[in-house]
């Protein structure tokens, strides 16, 4: 569970460099930034809902 925490983290700092990017007008690195932000996210979603919230514990 501590790969949907890294993953949770890429998550965010993909939403805020896709934002930055289309802020300075840098469409190439939007597009991958948004990218990012979809598949990460999904996954993290997607697994939280199969496998609940990660507690840290066995």
């Amino acid at each position: 569970m501590g790969l949907v925490i890294i993953f949770a983290i890429i998550t965010i700092l993909a939403a805020v460099g896709a934002l930055r990017s289309l802020k300075s007008k840098h469409f190439l690195a939007a597009f991958w930034g948004a990218a990012s932000f979809l598949v990460f996210g999904w996954f993290v979603v997607m697994t939280v809902l199969n496998h609940g919230i990660p507690t840290g514990t066995h």
